[in-house]
């Protein structure tokens, strides 16, 4: 069978557009994400599952494997501060005609940024649907990254994706901006969340634009902002002139890798808990815990993506549980083994 070109070219699209409905930068991804996963799959007992004819076992593995793929957002202390802080700013920028306070989460990647502002953006959305109920077009938050070497024109177009407004070759940055501040007025926009931060750089023209494009659109929105990006205390984007604007008017919430603590025993319960593995004994990750933070670093991202990679591998072995020696198997980013190093050395010496 052929398929002619405009059919396949139908296709792409269609595919491209289911992606982009799971991106938290479109207007369709992040609604998905406010109205929560999925209801995690009900574990069948072990002789139902051995007597799932082959299509409803495979059916029934998908959705475990689909659960274990996701991230898991635990309401860690450093996820409930950057929420009540970014809270109390919005509340006090509610009545600000200008200057207008945001906040800046900042830290090694890996350490929960992502989740913490996204957690916030999450919170502020459903207060502001629980206050509208009957209102259809309201955007209260907007979410968008920064591009690797981005442009101002990139950062203006990211807002305008994320809203769905068409950008055309011939639209210029005023076309853009003004559609972008519309939207934003009409439908009641209090909170721009702006990621990977650390994709600019002040000491080029171009990282100097973006950085003035950020600040007008703070400027020209009635609307709180909140920037994450890695270590950008130490990236230079908070000195010079620019930087100094940045710097008086945010809070800085820094992002560290956990200690070992009840804190960290907690997280990992917590992970165990969500586990749906037929030969998993409850108790065997929190009895690993220890190891799991010397083999991640303290890394939150980490320690998610070492369970949640074992508990895929079980599922696709046939293993059915997560141990020692299949958690050493999951490959880690190289943080996370720096930080792991680290630890070791720092434990030799004492």
């Amino acid at each position: 069978m052929t398929i002619s070109k405009p059919a396949a070219r139908r296709t792409v699209l269609q595919v491209t557009d289911a992606e982009a409905d799971r991106q938290l930068n479109t207007l369709p991804g992040w609604r998905r994400f406010i109205d929560g996963p999925p209801t995690p799959p009900v574990l069948a007992s072990r002789s139902a599952w051995q007597q799932m004819n082959p299509a409803k076992r495979d059916l029934y593995d998908e959705s475990r494997l689909d659960h274990h793929a996701r991230m898991l957002t635990v309401a860690t202390p450093f996820v409930e501060r950057t929420a009540i802080c970014g809270r109390r700013l919005v509340l006090l920028n509610r009545h600000a005609i200008s200057a207008r306070r945001g906040l800046i989460v900042s830290g090694p990647a890996g350490t929960g940024k992502t989740i913490a502002i996204t957690q916030l953006g999450r919170s502020h959305e459903l207060l502001d649907r629980a206050r509208h109920p009957h209102s259809t077009n309201r955007i209260p938050v907007v979410y968008v990254t920064v591009p690797p070497a981005a442009t101002a024109r990139m950062i203006a177009t990211e807002f305008a994706r994320f809203l769905g407004l068409p950008v055309r070759a011939r639209s210029n940055m005023t076309d853009i901006i003004e559609a972008v501040v519309g939207v934003c007025t009409d439908t009641r926009t209090a909170l721009v969340l702006v990621d990977e931060l650390h994709n600019i750089s002040l000491t080029s023209r171009h990282g100097a634009e973006v950085a003035d494009t950020l600040k007008y659109f703070s400027e020209r929105l009635p609307a709180t902002f909140v920037y994450a990006g890695i270590d950008i205390d130490e990236s230079g984007l908070l000195s010079g002139t620019r930087g100094a604007q940045i710097a008086g008017r945010f809070t800085l919430i820094p992002s560290r890798p956990f200690p070992y603590n009840t804190e960290w025993k907690g997280l990992v319960a917590t992970m165990e808990d969500t586990l749906r593995l037929h030969d998993h004994h409850p108790g065997t990750l929190t009895g690993l815990d220890r190891f799991l933070h010397d083999h991640t670093g303290g890394m939150i991202g980490s320690l998610s993506h070492a369970i949640r990679g074992a508990a895929v591998d079980a599922i696709l072995t046939g293993t059915e549980k997560i141990t020692k020696k299949s958690l050493q198997t999951i490959p880690l980013d190289h943080t996370a083994h720096t930080m792991a190093s680290l630890a070791t050395k720092t434990a030799t010496y004492r």
